[in-house]
């Protein structure tokens, strides 16, 4: 149904932009440092299945719409382009937020309450809806039929990437909890550097064009 050629392609470009911390993870690296491995692994949980749901909406023909039509791509990518910098911007002026959440400055929730709020960022998160509607599209091969198919497969390749590398995130920070803390500055660094990532994201998805 899919080349595998096509599918690592796919993989290795997924990687690429997973590995670039953006809202989800920072959200779960909060968790973590506030919470621990639990509510870390939840929120991670809850972002899987929110982007999820961005890729079956994409296969039931959002994607199609923009992979059909230059001027909706070209208007999607600018503007999920100016989102992520601005997010990369808010990122950076306010790196110093993660000390109140270490510091247990908003209240504990239940596990539910949890994933669900894992499930908004991961549904919102527009790293995520920037990459399934303008670039998921142009790896499938139309030739070969089962395009809603197709989609959805690249989507579950692209969110146990996520799962892993998410999940990764959530353990190393729950883990170093009590570094973190000995320095605000290395706590700001995290915001900081996640900030300037998002950023040079969004200048990336700018600069990208179609596989015509």
């Amino acid at each position: 149904m899919m080349s595998t050629d096509r599918l690592l392609a796919f993989a290795a470009m997924s990687f690429l932009l997973i590995v670039v911390p953006g809202p989800s993870v920072l959200f779960v690296i909060g968790r973590a440092l506030a919470q621990g491995r639990r509510a870390a692994l939840t929120t991670v949980a809850g972002n899987t299945l929110g982007a999820y749901v961005l890729v079956v909406a994409v296969a039931l023909g959002v994607g199609t719409v923009v992979e059909r039509s230059v001027l909706v791509f070209t208007v999607l990518k600018l503007v999920g382009a100016a989102y992520l910098v601005y997010l990369g911007v808010k990122a950076v002026r306010q790196r110093g937020s993660l000390r109140a959440a270490f510091d247990g400055d908003g209240p504990r929730h239940g596990g539910l309450r949890t994933l669900w709020e894992g499930f908004a960022v991961g549904v919102a998160n527009p790293k995520t809806i920037v990459f399934f509607a303008a670039v998921l599209p142009q790896f499938v091969d139309r030739e070969q039929g089962y395009v809603a198919l197709q989609m959805l497969l690249l989507g579950l390749v692209f969110n146990l990437i996520a799962i892993a590398s998410d999940s990764t995130w959530g353990l190393i920070a729950s883990t170093t909890r009590s570094w973190f803390a000995g320095s605000p500055r290395r706590l700001s660094m995290v915001g900081g550097v996640g900030g300037l990532t998002m950023i040079g994201l969004g200048l990336t998805v700018a600069a990208t064009g179609r596989k015509d």
